[in-house]
C-alpha cells in the first residue's frame, strides 16, 4: 500500500462442511441456494468472494490504501487447523477482518468462547450378566450415573457444556467393561470454563469411586476465547467503514469458534464479520447477490477507514 496506516488482514477459510461433493448452486432470483442435496459452501466462499471483489475494486478504482494481507485458510470447520498452523511470521497486520458470519450487512461477532473438547475412557469389569453379574463392574452404569448428575445444555447466558459421543458394549449378556464418550465445553469467561470443565470430570471420577470403576479424563483446550471492547481501535475503524457504507454496525457475541480465536490469540486484534449467509451447515444454506456485493462494499470502507 501507499498510505502509511497501520496494515489490515482480510481472512476466510476454503473448506466447507458435508454434504459438500458435486456441490450446484440455483440462482433464483437475487438468491443463491445449493439444488438440496449438498450444502452451498456460502461458509465460507463467501468469504473469499467478498474479499476477492473488494480488492479488485479498489485496484480498477484507484483507492489509496495501507498495506493488506489476504488470508486463506484451509480445514476451519475440523478444528480451526489452518488458522492454528499458519505462518505468523508472515503476518504483520495490527487488525483483522474474518468474513465468516452471518446476520445483516455490517453484523460483526465482538465475543466468542474458549471450548474444551473433553474425552473419557470408563473402565469397567466385564461378566456373564446372566451367571454372575454380581462380579461385573458396568461401565455404562457409570457413565450414565455420571452424566445424568452433570450440568449439561446452558449453564448462563456465556457457558454451554454438552456430551456428544458415547461407545461402548459388545453383546446384551456381557457386563460392559469400557465405555468411551466425548464432549465440550465452553464459555466467554476463562474461569467458568475451567469450572465447568472440572465439574465434568469430578461427576466422573465421583461415578467411578461409587461402582468401582475408573476413568481416564483428558481435556483439550481447541481454542481460546477473545472479547474485543467497543473501545478498541478496530471498533473505530468499523464505525467509519459502516457510515461509509451506508450500513448499521451491529455486534453480538457469539458461541461458536472461528479463525477469529486463533488471531485474536495471536495478538491480532479481529473480529468476525457477516457476509450475509443464511442456514449454514445445511442443505437449505443460501445467500442473496445483493448482500453479497453489499459485504464486499462494506470491506472497501474498512480499507478507506484505516488510519
Amino acid at each position: 500500500g501507499t498510505k502509511n496506516v497501520p496494515a489490515v488482514m482480510f481472512a476466510a477459510h476454503m473448506d466447507t462442511v458435508g454434504p459438500g461433493t458435486g456441490k450446484k448452486a440455483v440462482v433464483d432470483g437475487d438468491m443463491i441456494r445449493s439444488d438440496g442435496s449438498t450444502v452451498l459452501g456460502g461458509d465460507d466462499v463467501s468469504g473469499i468472494v467478498c474479499i476477492l471483489e473488494a480488492l479488485r475494486t479498489i485496484k480498477e478504482k484507484g483507492i489509496e490504501h495501507g498495506d493488506i494481507q489476504v488470508v486463506f485458510t484451509v480445514a476451519e470447520e475440523g478444528g480451526l487447523y489452518g488458522a492454528k498452523n499458519l505462518d505468523y511470521s508472515r503476518i504483520y497486520a495490527k487488525y483483522g477482518f474474518v468474513m465468516d458470519s452471518n446476520g445483516p450487512i455490517g453484523t460483526v461477532a465482538v465475543k466468542a468462547p474458549s471450548q474444551d473438547k473433553i474425552f473419557v475412557t470408563v473402565e469397567g469389569k466385564s461378566a456373564h450378566a446372566g451367571l454372575s453379574p454380581e462380579k461385573g463392574v458396568d461401565a455404562i452404569r457409570i457413565a450414565a450415573s455420571a452424566i445424568s448428575g452433570m450440568k449439561l445444555g446452558r449453564i448462563d447466558h456465556e457457558t454451554t457444556a454438552n456430551i456428544g459421543v458415547i461407545k461402548g458394549g459388545r453383546e446384551t449378556n456381557i457386563v460392559c467393561d469400557r465405555v468411551e464418550i466425548m464432549g465440550e465445553a465452553r464459555s466467554r469467561d476463562e474461569r467458568k470454563l475451567e469450572e465447568q470443565t472440572r465439574h465434568m470430570r469430578e461427576r466422573f471420577e465421583q461415578a467411578a469411586a461409587e461402582f468401582g470403576g475408573k476413568i481416564d479424563f483428558r481435556a483439550e483446550r481447541l481454542y481460546p476465547s477473545f472479547n474485543i471492547p467497543d473501545d478498541a481501535p478496530i471498533m473505530d475503524i468499523l464505525r467509519k467503514a459502516a457510515e461509509d457504507a451506508g450500513v448499521p454496525l451491529v455486534t453480538e457475541e457469539t458461541g461458536g469458534g472461528s479463525d477469529t480465536n486463533i488471531f485474536n490469540g495471536k495478538g491480532i486484534q479481529s473480529v468476525d464479520v457477516s457476509t450475509g449467509m443464511q442456514k449454514v451447515h445445511s442443505t437449505e444454506e443460501c445467500i442473496s447477490i445483493s448482500d453479497m456485493v453489499k459485504a464486499a462494499g462494506f470491506v472497501v470502507s474498512i480499507i478507506r477507514s484505516v488510519s
